[in-house]
């Protein structure tokens, strides 16, 4: 993958942005025409597809973490963005994070849909039938990708599967939740049939058959959860079963295993371990700047400073939850790997703690955006769990296998205390402590349907400021960006609730 990164350094000039309107079109028809003429140039073309994952971290932790009972991140002087998404405010439609969200993943799906219809008109060009095979599937995984990011988000979006016009993209409608699930399946399922099972050293990165396994899995998952009444990503649909086996069958593939340290899963100098089932990756030293931001992200500036590096840019602080910190049981090494308790910089001590999961002060760069760690979208532990979820929800499987997965889990985070008879909201109370700072908490919350208890209890118990507006179900996702509903009356309708 660190290869698909020299490509994009190439196509900068190529693949920009060429409009304000609804901002799909990062492509010219004139350019796309001209330039795809050779094995390499749908290579080139692929890996611009890829380029658009480089902010997905980031999002995961703006748009889930922070909006999770994980934070408690209201402001501390001054508006902080982050703020209105932590405490529920209802006039966030020009929040950067939720226009990023969706401008970027359209983009994404613009390059995903250029490249699928140049290989079918120009894939011929093309002479290793099985490489033309694979390139399509990376395309369709990776748009299964950004549309799957964007039902979670904002529940009903446009369908769009080919390259559009900018007159064309402002007639387009916003599809039903269960049309673009379909697009997400077929895309998916069409990836697990071409991928490879492994990737070659110089391709690491690169969407496998597993890793289009894994999101199936999860998408399927996600379809299962309650709907609430909202158009949403839950359709209340029972496909545990379908889920289960493509889980099963990443577990049985072999080729993934569970690390029996947990700091060796975040390590910088254990990329591409055996945990990582899908990774984000980057490279640094580059020009421009390809590394990433998400490790600071949720980190003070102060706290840098304190230990002699340049701030980074996670500006004041995002405290992690007084609920989350006191739900660690004693000895629980995932605790103090993922969070700092506090710090104190020029006399001043700051108490309160904020997650450094992805911290390596050796290893602070000098740039802020050039951060030389990668981010795990999926992991080998996150597989098991899921199994252990569609179990207790009446998938093929025993209650033992719950417990011995929760076990596993527990053990490696130094936890000497078996448990049994693992219920739902304690399978997901240990999803809260295992992938905490990874942007998974939110749509756990949702897909089991606890996020209607769990998140008015958090607020009750945490909201000592009184900052946090009371949820609603029109919460579970967010209103559609605002420069996007002003780009034509009528066209789209704005989320209830905003």
């Amino acid at each position: 993958m660190k290869k698909i990164f020299y490509f994009i350094i190439s196509l900068t000039a190529i693949f920009s942005s060429c409009s304000d309107e609804l901002n799909l079109l990062p492509i010219s028809s004139a350019t796309t025409e001209t330039f795809y003429k050779s094995t390499n140039d749908f290579l080139q073309g692929v890996n611009a597809v890829y380029a658009d994952l480089r902010a997905y971290p980031d999002r995961q932790l703006n748009l889930s973490e922070t909006r999770s009972d994980n934070l408690y991140a209201v402001s501390d002087g001054g508006v902080r963005d982050w703020e209105g998404i932590n405490s529920f405010h209802k006039t966030i439609s020009a929040n950067v994070y939720i226009t990023e969200a969706w401008l970027t993943n359209y983009n994404g799906i613009y390059r995903a849909n250029v490249v699928l219809d140049q290989l079918e008109k120009n894939g011929n060009l093309i002479t290793d039938a099985t490489l033309r095979k694979r390139l399509e599937a990376e395309a369709k995984f990776l748009r299964a990708t950004y549309y799957f990011d964007l039902v979670r988000w904002f529940g009903k979006v446009p369908v769009i599967t080919a390259p559009v016009s900018v007159a064309d993209a402002i007639t387009i409608p916003r599809s039903p939740v269960t049309d673009v699930y379909t697009l997400i399946i077929s895309d998916l399922q069409f990836a697990t049939e071409n991928l490879l099972e492994v990737n070659a050293a110089a391709d690491k990165g690169r969407a496998t058959k597993y890793s289009a396994k894994g999101l199936l899995a999860l998408v399927h998952m996600t379809r299962s959860g309650p709907t609430y009444n909202i158009e949403g990503p839950g359709l209340g649909l029972n496909e545990w079963s379908q889920a289960i086996t493509l889980l099963n069958s990443i577990i049985d593939s072999k080729k993934y295993s569970f690390l029996p340290k947990y700091a060796d899963i975040f390590s910088f100098t254990n990329e591409n371990n055996a945990e990582v089932v899908f990774d984000i990756q980057y490279i640094t030293g580059s020009s421009p700047v390809l590394g990433s931001t998400f490790a600071w992200l949720l980190v003070p500036d102060p706290y840098f400073q304190s230990k002699g590096k340049a701030i980074q840019g996670g500006l004041t602080i995002r405290p992690v939850a007084e609920t989350l910190m006191n739900s660690y049981e004693t000895g629980d090494v995932r605790k103090t790997f993922s969070i700092q308790p506090g710090y104190v910089y020029n006399g001043v001590s700051e108490p309160r703690s904020f997650f450094v999961k992805y911290v390596d002060l050796t290893k602070v760069p000098t740039n802020r955006l050039d951060w030389p760690i990668n981010f795990i979208a999926q992991r080998y532990t996150d597989i098991l769990m899921l199994k252990a979820e569609c179990i207790l929800h009446g998938a093929s499987g025993t209650q033992a296998e719950v417990d011995a997965i929760v076990n596993q889990v527990r053990t490696r985070a130094g936890l000497t205390t078996p448990v049994s008879g693992v219920t739902l909201p304690q399978l997901m109370a240990e999803r809260q402590k295992e992938f905490v700072a990874e942007g998974l908490r939110w749509h756990d919350l949702v897909r089991s349907g606890l996020v209607e208890t769990v998140i008015p209890a958090w607020i009750a118990a945490e909201d000592l400021q009184k900052q946090i507006q009371p949820f609603q179900k029109n919460y579970i996702i967010y209103p559609i960006p605002q420069s996007e509903i002003d780009v034509k009356d009528g066209l789209y309708t704005q989320n209830a609730g905003y």
